[in-house]
């Protein structure tokens, strides 16, 4: 186990709270919106049930063969206390970097939320892990999270095109890199 599998994480407006498998009920109706799926393949759970299986998956925090760590936050309101998303780390230990990815609920895009979440998120595990790199991949469809990676301070580092097929579309995407500075911080890329 690694200190961030059970750490919580707080800003100012928001906390990060270790993903458990109890977190599908009050996550299930915020990931229900068809319209948040558009770039990629993935589609709505069908139901509480099979998100709460996905969910208890992920609370191993490893992979089967122990290569990964995923570390999963939900992100809840400091002010409501209702959840309104989520980021994940796939984290890459033995290659010293991770991706991330990440899911606002509709209702709460356009509010900094991912912004603050990732940057808070970000700063606790590359000095957990030590990592160099923080990797993203954007189908480039997706002007909003290319937006929002890039204000993080992440670069773009190369166009894959016809990276997926799915719902009768061609996807390309951009990878984004996020390079550590020299003395393992993320340094501060969390403003608006």
């Amino acid at each position: 186990m690694n200190q961030l599998d059970e750490k919580i994480i707080s800003t100012e407006r928001l906390v990060l709270y270790p993903l458990k498998a109890s977190h599908a009920e009050h996550m299930f109706h915020g990931l229900s919106d068809l319209g948040s799926y558009d770039f990629t393949p993935d589609l709505p759970y069908r139901d509480v049930a099979a998100l709460a299986d996905r969910y208890e998956r992920l609370e191993r925090r490893r992979s089967p063969d122990g290569r990964e760590v995923w570390l999963n936050w939900v992100i809840g309101s400091v002010a409501t206390q209702q959840l309104l998303g989520y980021v994940q780390f796939t984290v890459k230990p033995f290659e010293q970097r991770a991706l991330v990815a990440y899911f606002v609920f509709a209702s709460h895009r356009k509010q900094g939320i991912a912004n603050e979440a990732i940057g808070a998120a970000l700063s606790e595990v590359v000095a957990s892990f030590q990592l160099t790199r923080v990797d993203a991949e954007i189908d480039t469809r997706n002007a909003a999270s290319i937006a929002l990676i890039e204000r993080l301070g992440f670069e773009r580092t190369r166009l894959v095109p016809h990276a997926d097929e799915f719902k009768g579309a061609i996807s390309d995407e951009y990878h984004y890199s996020f390079a550590v500075s020299g003395n393992g911080s993320a340094g501060d890329n969390t403003g608006p």
